[in-house]
């Protein structure tokens, strides 16, 4: 089973940066593909960023030019560095892992942006 343990969450005023990060107890971790997907209070899991394992990145409209998602497979962790934030970023932001048919995700970390 692995493993996903996602950090960095917290409050930060809009317009502010925070990076989230992503451990993963994975030994092909950079065979896989990786992702962010947030939860907002009373809205559906959303999608936010990808990378695959070869280091491609895509983003969600809404997050796209803020948002940076990169991968170190040496450490065996994905970032999510969030700048310019917005309120409508406030979130339970979770880590997704992906490798063929398995899929793995952490337990979530709270990104609170306040006006």
């Amino acid at each position: 089973q692995v493993q996903l343990v996602e950090s960095g969450g917290g409050l930060v005023q809009a317009g502010g940066s925070l990076r989230l990060s992503c451990a993963a107890s994975e030994s092909r971790f950079s065979l896989y593909a990786m992702g962010w997907y947030r939860q907002a209070p009373g809205k559906q899991r959303e999608w936010v960023a990808r990378i695959t394992s070869g280091g491609s990145t895509n983003y969600a409209d809404s997050v796209k030019g803020r948002f940076t998602i990169s991968r170190d497979n040496a450490k065996n962790t994905v970032s999510l560095q969030m700048s310019s934030l917005k309120p409508e970023d406030t979130a339970v932001y979770y880590c997704n892992g992906q490798l063929g048919f398995r899929e793995y995700w952490g337990q979530g970390t709270q990104v609170t942006v306040s006006s």
